[in-house]
């Protein structure tokens, strides 16, 4: 038996996550996720896929955000049409995440063809929700922990990664004629000590480790995290209102959670708190349904008074003209689409406001370009100034740091033969392949973009 790997993203970017994994004939696609980001990366989703479609026989998912699954609609488009394996919590996120990924890339491209600022003549999206339908059907759910045989030498195991509902390290088991080889894919990994998720799965050995190193370079203390955000929101909310870009899944219900306890502490005022973006409420209503994935059982946190959950675009517009005192928690975590734009766009010229950034912001979004000190920013297809003040909070991003990924790897006793630092920028790849050179590991590898590796043969 003989096993080949091909990276096709994720692989010196925190984006577009897609490996394909040969055994013999049989091809293996683990992750499929849309590039984002830099226009460089992002215009590769319009490239033709570099495999041939027909030839994947299985898809496998870690978890549901679009830069990990995204991309897998446009794949049905192309012809895709066997299975693809997640847990049921990340099945039902799916449905939310590209439903409204469909939605949002017609909505933009109808508005570039309006606004006239598009080059292409019929802008369009990269799928329909009619792909998304057909992508949905074919979808097959797992459960935690349990084996499920792909064929007869390949066997699958979705274990907690702790990063998001559903989110899973993947570990295939090769049973081949004179060798058993294990494959670990960890995903996303989550903190240690979360407020909201559990702690990520490890394992004793492993042939083969692809981890992520999104914080490879970084450690981000979570002590005083609340004590940070009590004190941005109590300097503000006197003059102006603090607009928070948040992810939807993950990251919301975190701040929902905080801003629950710090009000209930009276560490900050009771503020009306607006939820404005229709998937993070759907989102909030699936932590409910998988209470058993997370540590949020209060459910007063979901219902609290203060808490305003905002669906219809009418009701989003209005939250314009509120003055001070009141909280706005929107989509995209990274400002790169959704109604945040909408609020953006409004506020980012009142000196008054604070636009609070509470997650990891990737190179080339508008929210690394305001981090790193902009005057302007496009929105619309329009200028606008950046007047408000800015703040980020460190701590509170769903990824292990730097400590966390080293400790995860380390749980592995015996040297694996080949360990893949994926998922993240090069200098944070650079400064955690420092870091486990330590071990003097055999091949210890940054992976290049379209970059083919033979693992094993005649195994």
């Amino acid at each position: 038996m003989d096993v080949r790997l091909k990276f096709l993203g994720g692989a010196q970017s925190v984006t577009g996550s897609k490996y394909l994994l040969e055994v013999d004939n049989y091809k293996l696609l683990v992750d499929c996720g849309l590039f984002q980001g830099l226009k460089k990366l992002r215009l590769r989703n319009w490239d033709d896929f570099p495999v041939e479609t027909d030839s994947i026989d299985a898809i496998l998912l870690t978890h549901a955000h679009l830069d990990h699954s995204g991309y897998v609609p446009r794949l049905v488009a192309q012809g895709y049409d066997k299975n693809i394996y997640c847990t049921a919590s990340t099945a039902a996120l799916l449905e939310i995440l590209w439903k409204d990924s469909a939605k949002l890339q017609k909505e933009e491209a109808d508005f570039a063809r309006q606004k006239g600022y598009s080059k292409h003549k019929n802008p369009t999206g990269l799928y329909t929700e009619d792909d998304v339908e057909s992508a949905l059907k074919l979808i097959k759910t797992v459960d935690f922990n349990q084996t499920l045989e792909l064929n007869e030498v390949i066997h699958a195991k979705w274990s907690n990664a702790g990063h998001i509902l559903g989110a899973s390290s993947i570990e295939l088991t090769l049973r081949g004629t004179l060798q058993q080889k294990t494959i670990i894919f960890s995903g996303d990994l989550g903190r240690q000590k979360d407020p909201v998720m559990l702690p990520p799965s490890t394992y004793d050995q492993a042939d083969v480790v692809l981890i992520e190193s999104t914080y490879g370079d970084r450690i981000n203390i979570l002590d005083n995290v609340e004590g940070n955000l009590a004190g941005q929101i109590n300097e503000t909310l006197d003059e102006g209102v603090v607009l928070i870009p948040a992810f939807t899944v993950g990251r919301t219900q975190s701040l929902l959670f905080m801003l629950h306890q710090l009000m209930k502490a009276k560490k900050i005022p009771d503020v009306p708190v607006y939820i404005d973006s229709p998937m993070a409420i759907s989102v909030t209503k699936l932590y409910e349904q998988f209470d058993q994935e997370h540590r949020l059982h209060d459910k007063d946190i979901f219902e609290d008074k203060n808490f305003h959950y905002i669906r219809s675009a009418e009701a989003s517009a209005g939250l314009k003209d509120l003055k001070k005192r009141a909280i706005i928690i929107s989509a995209s975590g990274m400002i790169t689409g959704g109604r945040i734009l909408n609020h953006l766009f409004h506020r980012i010229e009142n000196e008054h406001d604070l636009l609070l950034f509470v997650g990891y912001q990737a190179d080339g979004t508008r929210g690394r370009d305001i981090l790193e000190g902009k005057d302007e920013i496009k929105i619309f297809g329009e200028y606008r100034k950046v007047k408000c003040k800015t703040y980020k909070i460190d701590g509170l991003s769903a990824h292990a740091d730097q400590t966390e990924l080293i400790q995860w790897f380390n749980h592995i006793k015996d040297s694996p033969k080949f360990t893949f630092l994926v998922h993240g920028e090069v200098e944070a790849a650079n400064e955690m392949k420092k870091l486990l050179a330590e071990r003097s590991l055999p091949n210890l590898i940054i992976p290049d973009y379209l970059e083919s590796f033979e693992l094993f043969q005649g195994i």
